[in-house]
């Protein structure tokens, strides 16, 4: 498949379209750090950034500061790129209770979330594209702000197999586990494999569409095809495949063995400070927790709350960025944000909210320090991540504006040369 945007339309950019597709593709080409593309409503400012990606050929972050306008530009955006790859990252959770202490009335509330199998999956597709396709889409939520795993770590996790390959099945499989996958001969669900004599298939985490089915003949790999799940028909054969984990957050256990230990050494360091400090019930708290999660650590390589520990994990200094989506685009990504005098706001607030919440379970005995570093961005680090952005908005606000010293690129005029209705302000004298 190429690796070129291919826009497909039946019908040409009209009204102030073409106008305003050239003056942000210059912009680009020219190193603008910054363009404001300030269009009125139906105006066809979806069509006029497909334009731009598919000129500039790029590959996109299209933020969205909702889930709603999220899924509506994904499917716009699938429309018009069918043969690229257009992915779809917002959060996954339907429901979401933070962990949270109340110190006034000494309330402790659990984290309690249920997670939408299908939109990780759809996130799991997105980093996967945005590493190793240079024509990838991504519309993404605020959920991009939030960390991700250590993209380093995660290519390292990615195995490639090849037609011909001399591996012993028994390593095969252990390789499949270590990229966290599950075995399962009856109920395939993603993220597990099954095995039958020689024939190995893998239901994948990032889709449901195909099973990887590994044929073997003795311990040499003899044929890699996609099959369908329902009918196990054949629908593409292959020389050589990338096996991805069967999770996002899939690590090596190296790695978290050497994370546990750190996290045994900042446990210390904290269960001293609550000695010296007088509170024993802080201090019982937090070694009863720590002690458990190090625990399961070594031993399964996951815990409840896991995340709490991700600057470990992924071998941050303390008050170092967390990783995001943005880190596994190459650095010439572009950037789109849709509705910027909304989106923009929403990615200030977060830190601090986020802030505000841990620092209390940190001061209380329920999470290490170390916790507050499972972090969204800041606003400062968030500018800092894309070399070039495109804000559109209907009513630009005065920091996107700012960054354009005023220049504003103008789309007014419909595509369909419809107007708007007139409109008459009468005095509300005499009329009730």
């Amino acid at each position: 498949m190429s690796e070129t945007f291919e826009l497909v339309s039946p019908y040409p950019p009209a009204g102030d379209q073409p106008e305003a597709i050239a003056q942000l593709v210059k912009g680009i080409e020219q190193g603008e750090a910054h363009q404001v593309l300030l269009g009125a409503t139906g105006t066809g400012k979806t069509y006029t950034m497909a334009n731009v990606i598919a000129k500039v050929n790029r590959p996109t972050l299209v933020f969205a500061h909702n889930k709603t306008l999220a899924s509506q530009l994904y499917s716009e955006l699938k429309e018009f790129f069918p043969h690229n790859h257009v992915e779809y990252f917002v959060s996954y959770f339907d429901y979401y209770q933070p962990e949270a202490y109340m110190p006034k009335t000494d309330t402790y509330i659990d984290k309690n979330t249920k997670t939408n199998e299908e939109l990780d999956m759809l996130r799991m597709a997105a980093v996967n594209s945005a590493l190793h396709h240079r024509d990838t889409i991504i519309v993404a939520s605020v959920a991009c702000i939030y960390g991700a795993s250590n993209p380093d770590q995660y290519r390292d996790m990615i195995d490639t197999i090849h037609v011909g390959d001399i591996i012993d099945r028994q390593e095969l499989l252990m390789k499949l586990i270590n990229q966290q996958y599950q075995r399962n001969d009856i109920d395939q669900t993603r993220g597990t494999f099954r095995v039958r004599g020689d024939v190995i298939e893998i239901a994948p985490g990032h889709t449901d569409r195909y099973l990887i089915r590994i044929e073997m003949f003795g311990d040499e790999i003899e044929r890699i095809c996609e099959v369908d799940p329902l009918t196990g028909n054949l629908q593409q054969a292959y020389n050589l495949y990338n096996l991805y984990p069967a999770s996002g957050y899939a690590t090596s256990m190296d790695i978290i063995h050497h994370a546990a230990d750190q996290i045994e050494e900042e446990l210390k360091e904290r269960l001293d400070y609550f000695e010296q400090m007088g509170k024993p019930l802080e201090r019982e708290r937090l070694e009863q927790r720590c002690r458990y999660d190090i625990e399961a650590l070594r031993e399964f390589g996951v815990c409840p709350g896991i995340e709490n520990y991700s600057r470990h994990i992924d071998g941050r200094k303390p008050g170092e960025t967390p990783y995001t989506l943005f880190d596994y685009f190459p650095e010439d990504f572009l950037m789109i944000i849709d509705e910027s005098h909304v989106s923009l706001p929403q990615i200030r607030g977060m830190f601090n909210g986020d802030r505000a919440r841990k620092q209390t379970l940190v001061d209380y005995g329920f999470r290490l320090p170390s916790a507050l570093d499972n972090r969204p961005l800041t606003f400062a680090e968030f500018q800092s991540k894309a070399k070039q952005t495109i804000y559109v908005s209907a009513t630009p606000g005065d920091y996107e504006l700012e960054q354009t010293q005023g220049e504003i690129i103008e789309q007014i005029i419909r595509p369909t040369g419809l107007l708007d209705p007139i409109v008459e302000v009468r005095p509300t004298l005499g009329q009730i």
